[in-house]
């Protein structure tokens, strides 16, 4: 036997949560003499706008019971989906059970996700956990020779299009497409229900995860032209690159998805009621952050950290863009701004440059939610709970002879919360609240801590400054110094107070030497390791 080409479509069972373009759809089907069997509610919306249609309940011979959790799971429904229709054994067991071929399955499933999303309790959930929905898009999916299975709303139109062009059939290669779409559908499905139910049991490390995303868009090339990519969501309503709306610019390439987002988590460190703030990202590392009395005056003191990094670089602000910063924002190359919002006049700034793309959102990522990242590794993954660990002034405990000032315990707060989101070995200098020279990815700490001091002369030099804005100003760093070079390395930069996790063997010997240097120091007893 051959898998034929063209199947046509003479009857189908459509049972949908999801009633967008259902009775369009049904309507298409009705006007070229498909036969409709359908269940509950999609029965009724179908009926209600004057189409006949079959309840399966007239099919199998019995009702849907137990509050419609047993309606499709029968030989008659099942049976229909997974004849072989050129088998001649299954054709004889299909006239021999009165079962008849039902050749389009069109199914969306319970809302399981969106009812978690809402916050609804266990019971709930377990009752918004679809049984007959995935069984029967398995069946027709593993049938795909004689069946056509559409799990998605976007696909109706497309299918009616092949209905047209063969004239009333469904070629194989869309079979197959929809096939392949329908078990990615119903394992995104069990993941989700997997990963909510370990969740609510409490189990941090279940011996199976599973991880679903749907394609938001294709890209050109990945981080480099010869590797093809694609950006994937996951569902989430945590604001971020992925829910954001593109106002211009070119689609967003890999890189920039990455930088954005990299960018938009940092600044949300810094709560907008306290404040406005600005990241500048390049390749996923800060070039400056600040804090400023206004958007325009943040962003002007994060780009003097580092203005030849910030060149080609990510913007991204905690409150919503006006027209001033936006003008200041232009003068320069800039691939991405992301923001909670922006107003008209902002957004008319912009225009002038088409190429640069806006993000807005409908809010900034809570830093301290709970989360996972995922990284693969050769024959696995590796999977850890997002680092949202924060420092307050009251968790600090001061190690030297000198106490900090209070400007200087902001400015190390301030400092920690950059550090943060600086790739490891992160060394970070930081003066009344902006960074003013930041070390990031060195291979050696007390490198970190030399490279930050020469881009902030560097920068001096270039602004005509006449003291390098290290003088005066606060360390952090990571990770414990696991020597005293890197202590003494920012005190020769004019550091008079630092921020670490402690915890070194050699501790004694870093409060040693910065208590001899007049420092201030204090320790977190926690790390941001960022690789």
């Amino acid at each position: 036997m051959s898998t034929p080409d063209l199947v046509p479509i003479r009857r189908a069972l459509l049972s949908v949560s999801d009633k967008t373009g259902l009775i369009d759809l049904a309507g298409a089907l009705h006007g070229r003499g498909v036969e409709l069997i359908s269940t509950g509610g999609t029965a009724k919306a179908i009926r209600d706008a004057g189409m006949p249609v079959r309840d399966v309940s007239e099919l199998t011979g019995f009702p849907e019971m137990m509050d419609g959790r047993v309606k499709t799971l029968h030989p008659v429904v099942h049976g229909g989906l997974l004849a072989l229709r050129d088998d001649p054994e299954h054709a004889s067991a299909m006239t021999d059970h009165g079962i008849g071929a039902i050749d389009l399955l069109v199914v969306n499933l319970y809302p399981f996700e969106a009812t978690v999303a809402k916050g609804a309790d266990y019971e709930t959930c377990i009752e918004n956990i679809d049984i007959g929905g995935p069984a029967m898009i398995r069946a027709a999916s593993k049938n795909h020779g004689y069946v056509s299975v559409v799990v998605d709303t976007s696909d109706y139109a497309p299918l009616l299009e092949a209905l047209e062009a063969g004239h009333g059939s469904v070629p194989y290669a869309m079979r197959q497409h929809l096939a392949a779409k329908a078990y990615a559908r119903t394992a995104a499905y069990d993941a989700a229900v997997s990963t909510w139910m370990a969740d609510a049991l409490g189990e941090a490390v279940p011996y199976r995860r599973a991880v679903a995303g749907e394609l938001a868009s294709e890209m050109r090339y990945g981080e480099n032209p010869h590797q093809r990519a694609a950006f994937y969501v996951d569902g989430s309503d945590r604001p971020g690159v992925a829910t954001a709306t593109q106002h211009q610019g070119k689609a967003l390439s890999y890189n920039n998805i990455n930088d954005t987002d990299a960018a938009f988590e940092l600044v949300a460190e810094f709560d907008a009621d306290a404040g406005p703030a600005v990241a500048i990202i390049k390749h996923a590392n800060p070039c400056g952050v600040a804090t400023g009395d206004s958007l325009l005056e943040a962003y002007k003191r994060a780009y003097h950290c580092d203005q030849t990094s910030a060149f080609g670089g990510i913007v991204a602000l905690n409150s919503p863009l006006d027209a001033q910063t936006a003008e200041e924002i232009v003068n320069i190359f800039t691939e991405v701004v992301i923001a909670p919002g922006a107003d008209d006049s902002a957004r008319e700034v912009f225009s002038s440059k088409p190429n640069l793309r806006l993000l807005t959102t409908d809010g900034l990522p809570d830093p301290s939610a709970a989360g996972r990242t995922w990284r693969q590794v050769s024959g696995g993954y590796l999977v850890q709970d997002r680092d949202n660990g924060r420092i307050a002034q009251s968790d600090l405990k001061v190690v030297t002879k000198r106490q900090p000032s209070a400007q200087e315990m902001a400015d190390m707060l301030f400092a920690w919360r950059v550090a943060k989101h600086v790739k490891s070995n992160a060394i970070v200098y930081a003066k009344d609240g902006a960074t003013v020279g930041i070390g990031a990815g060195q291979m050696s700490r007390v490198d970190s801590t030399r490279i930050a001091a020469r881009k902030a002369r560097d920068m001096a030099e270039a602004l005509g400054l006449a003291d390098v804005p290290t003088l005066g100003s606060v360390v952090a760093s990571d990770a414990f110094f696991p020597f005293a070079d890197g202590v003494l390395t920012a005190a020769e930069a004019g550091a008079k107070a630092l921020i670490q996790p402690g915890g070194s063997m050699r501790d004694a010997d870093v409060i040693a030497a910065a208590d001899e240097a007049g420092l201030a120091m204090v320790f977190t007893g926690q790390r941001h390791f960022r690789h």
